[in-house]
């Protein structure tokens, strides 16, 4: 008989959501095994949008320096033009990922870390190599099967696809990351609302070499939108796009097809000649690398959890590209889980703690596939300020080009159409600024200071606002070390709970103290001021923080609020510790 390979958590998929995870137990002391079925690490692009709290979850592995490295900056993003093709007229621009001057600056604001361009090709080994040298076990070509699952562990059925030797590993939990068609979601029995393959549109990547630099290279940006007749004469849409992946000679082109008219095979031949045609030019050497094609997805599990299982990434949300939000929901998943199953693993906190991720992160998922498919309707608009049906002919192209250059009221109607419907998209681009920051945790695991919630002065959607109200993530401001700037998030993290308190707040130090020995926990306090370690140099933090300079904020392991007092009143004092176990789950 087999022998049974044991570990505190199994991880099926080294994707994303899977290889962060494996990192994050490894570095807070979790024995985890991470599989995948496939021989390596993605061997394309697919996801390449990384956002702030992506970058910042890389800043607290200690990996946002390579990563940057690697990526693509902001600065080379943001220029989005609408062209006749990538030689053809130019429609208009504009500039995404939060380069306009406004939004820069609220981006700046909200984060020491910036949008960058990391395609998941270099993502994935980047992160896979961390967790294996931490101490994860990452295996390769080593398949699921099954699993099940009783009062103190899962028992999963796993395939060596090298030997073809079935065998099985017994883990006190198990995570799905599997991706959008997960074998351990379906084996769970999550229930899901929405749908795959949603209606009869496709798109077709493909892979390709070549040196656009001067096309490119006078107006940087990660992608190049293309409205032409016919779309690429596929069956298709009228929209293509050139996304770039190495500047400037790396590339994807994707364009729509009609699914319902079949199956799309398509030669290196007929791929170059659809690359020419979005180009406008067949005078650049082109090499097809890869093509592919994939559906328009719109689909969530109406919860992420069953027992000792729990599902993260596209396992559980499932969505179109649009809105680059796939790769960063899922690290954000892992960055939610992982310290929970750390503390319940070393018995630092009650099971009751590992409920807190399906109630904080299924409603996550949930908004975040209606916002990506949402923002596919915002490029039909392009068509009809210009007059013209999805699928249409060189004549009407050349006509409504004719007379949306026209000195003529009609004229003056479709452009300033097409700005709106150009402006329009920015939702998809980085627009939704405040979707990507603006999570409210409601849980056992935020612990509610009695205020009310005054809501957002601005849409929640597309705006961030930073709070230190229980359930939000701590605010980032700029404070000083050694008169080197720090930001309010490099006190935080690491695996541990972080009581950030001013010089009046003295008492909290013993209390912090006194209630982490009790429990068993990291607990690191971090005084603020004049003199200290950390000093708030511009006086930011002393307005960002919202209590009195005698206060305390309680930040979790994944930077969220999970408490906080305006004051050091004794009382605030003495219920500090019933809190941090009612946090924990630790108040039975």
């Amino acid at each position: 008989m087999a022998e049974v390979v044991e570990t505190d958590v199994l991880i099926i998929g080294a994707g994303p959501a899977g290889i962060v995870a494996a990192t994050l137990l490894s570095d807070m002391g979790i024995k985890n095994i991470a599989i995948s079925k496939y021989r390596s690490t993605s061997p394309g692009p697919r996801a390449h949008i990384t956002n702030q709290r992506a970058m910042e979850i890389l800043r607290d592995l200690g990996l946002e320096e390579a990563a940057k490295d690697l990526a693509t900056p902001q600065s080379h993003m943001g220029e989005h033009a609408f062209s006749t093709s990538l030689v053809g007229e130019e429609f208009g621009r504009i500039r995404t990922w939060s380069t306009d001057i406004v939004r820069q600056a609220e981006h700046d604001l909200a984060s020491p870390c910036s949008y960058c361009d990391l395609p998941q090709l270099y993502f994935e080994p980047l992160v896979t190599n961390a967790a294996g040298i931490r101490g994860s076990d990452v295996r390769f070509r080593t398949e699921y099967l099954s699993h099940t699952q009783d009062a103190d562990g899962v028992s999963a059925q796993l395939l060596d696809r090298v030997t073809g030797v079935e065998f099985t590993v017994r883990a006190k939990y198990l995570i799905g990351a599997d991706g959008a068609r997960s074998q351990v979601a379906e084996d769970a029995g999550l229930p899901f609302e929405g749908e795959l393959g949603k209606g009869a549109a496709a798109a077709l990547n493909i892979e390709f070499t070549a040196d656009l630099s001067s096309l490119t290279d006078h107006r940087r940006g990660d992608m190049f939108w293309m409205i032409q007749p016919g779309g690429i004469g596929l069956n298709g849409t009228g929209i293509s796009v050139l996304r770039m992946v190495r500047p400037w000679n790396k590339w994807v082109c994707t364009a729509g097809y009609d699914l319902s008219k079949g199956e799309l095979n398509i030669s290196n031949d007929e791929a170059r000649a659809v690359v020419q045609k979005v180009i406008g030019s067949d005078q650049f050497p082109i090499q097809i690398d890869a093509t592919s094609t994939w559906e328009f997805n719109q689909q969530f599990a109406q919860n992420n959890t069953n027992g000792r299982v729990f599902c993260m990434g596209d396992a559980v949300h499932r969505h179109t590209p649009m809105g680059g939000l796939g790769l960063n929901t899922s690290v954000q998943d892992a960055y939610n889980l992982c310290w929970k199953l750390a503390m319940v693993v070393k018995e630092q906190a009650g099971p009751s703690l590992l409920a807190t991720y399906d109630v904080e992160r299924t409603p996550v998922g949930e908004e975040v596939v209606n916002h990506a498919y949402m923002c596919l309707s915002k490029l039909p608009p392009m068509f009809m300020a210009m007059g013209l049906p999805p699928a249409h002919s060189d004549e009407m192209a050349q006509s409504a080009m004719a007379r949306y250059k026209s000195a003529t009221p009609e004229g003056e109607a479709a452009r300033a159409q097409m700005r709106a419907a150009m402006n329009g998209t920015l939702a998809g681009f980085g627009g939704a600024h405040g979707l990507e920051l603006n999570q409210r945790y409601e849980s056992q695991a935020v612990y509610p200071d009695g205020t009310a919630d005054p809501g957002f002065d601005r849409d929640r959607v597309y705006h961030h606002q930073a709070t230190s109200r229980p359930g939000a993530h701590v605010p980032h401001v700029w404070l000083t070390r050694n008169q080197r700037r720090v930001s309010t998030l490099d006190l935080c993290g690491k695996g541990k709970f972080t009581l950030l308190t001013g010089i009046a707040g003295e008492p909290w130090v013993k209390v912090a103290q006194d209630a982490a020995q009790k429990l068993g926990i990291d607990l690191e306090v971090q005084v603020i001021g004049p003199g200290q370690t950390y000093v708030d140099t511009y006086g930011d933090w002393a307005e960002a923080r919202e209590v009195e300079e005698d206060g305390a904020i309680l930040v979790r392991p994944d930077m969220f609020v999970a408490w906080r007092s305006n004051d050091a009143a004794q009382t605030q004092l003495d219920g500090f510790l019933p809190a941090l176990k009612t946090i924990l789950g630790r108040d039975g």
